[in-house]
C-alpha cells in the first residue's frame, strides 16, 4: 500500500556508509528527510547528493536528519562517495542506505513497475519528530530535485506544527502568513492583538510569529 501523508514512516534497519541503523532510533526526536536513488553512479544523482552535503548546516540548524537510498551495494557507496566529492565539490556527510534487497523501498512504495520494475523513482520523505510522513515527493528519474524548496517546505512545516498558521503560495521564511479557520476572531485577537489584513473574512493574514 502507498504511504500516505500522516502515516507513521515505516521502520527498517539498514547498512548504511556510517553503520548499521535502526531507522525509527536513528531519527527519534528529530525531523528527518529520507530520499531514493536508483542505483550508484548515476548522474542526476550524484548532483543531488552533492547540493545536500552542502546544504547539512541548514538541515542541522533545523533539527534536521539526511538519509540517502540507494539500491547498490554497500561497497559502492565508497567509490560514489569519490565521485561526488571530486564533481560537486562536496563530501558525503549523512548516512547513504544501501537496500539490495529492495526491502525498504518495497515498504516505501520507491518502486513504480510502470516506469521502472527494478530501480526506485526519486522519492523523498519529510518525517516528523512523531515519525509521521509529513511530505512525500516523487520525481520521474531524469529531473533532479529541488532542495531549495525541501528546506522551504521544513520551514513551514516547522512553523505550521508550532502555531496555527498556515503558509500561502511561495511562502518563504519571515514572510506574512494565514491564520488557519480553525481560530476563531476572538481567539486570533489574543493571539495577534496588533490584528491582521483580512481581504476577505476567510483569508487573515499576519506577519510571521517569531516565539
Amino acid at each position: 500500500m502507498a504511504i500516505l501523508i500522516g502515516d507513521v514512516a515505516p521502520d527498517f534497519e539498514a547498512e548504511t556508509t556510517e553503520g548499521r541503523i535502526k531507522f525509527h532510533d536513528y531519527i527519534d526526536g528529530s525531523w528527518a528527510v529520507l530520499f531514493s536513488h536508483p542505483k550508484n553512479f548515476t548522474p542526476v544523482c550524484t548532483t543531488e547528493l552533492g547540493y545536500t552535503a552542502k546544504l547539512k548546516p541548514e538541515f542541522d540548524k533545523r533539527g534536521v536528519k539526511v538519509l540517502g537510498l540507494s539500491v547498490d551495494r554497500l561497497e559502492n557507496h565508497a567509490g560514489w562517495a569519490a565521485d561526488i566529492a571530486e564533481t560537486q565539490g562536496a563530501t558525503l556527510n549523512f548516512p547513504l542506505i544501501s537496500d539490495v534487497d529492495r526491502e525498504i523501498a518495497t515498504k516505501y512504495d520507491m518502486i513504480h513497475p510502470n516506469a521502472n520494475d527494478s530501480l526506485t523513482v526519486r522519492s523523498l520523505f519529510v518525517i516528523g519528530p512523531d515519525k509521521k510522513v509529513k511530505l512525500k515527493i516523487e520525481y520521474p528519474a531524469s529531473t533532479g530535485r529541488n532542495f531549495d524548496e525541501i528546506i522551504r517546505v521544513i520551514d513551514s512545516l516547522q512553523l505550521t506544527a508550532k502555531h496555527q498558521v498556515a503558509t500561502p503560495v511561495n511562502w518563504k521564511n519571515g514572510e506574512d502568513v494565514i491564520i488557519v479557520a480553525a481560530v476563531s476572531d476572538e481567539a486570533a485577537r489574543e493571539k495577534y492583538p496588533d490584528g491582521w489584513k483580512a481581504p476577505k473574512p476567510y483569508l487573515r493574514i499576519v506577519p510571521q510569529p517569531r516565539a
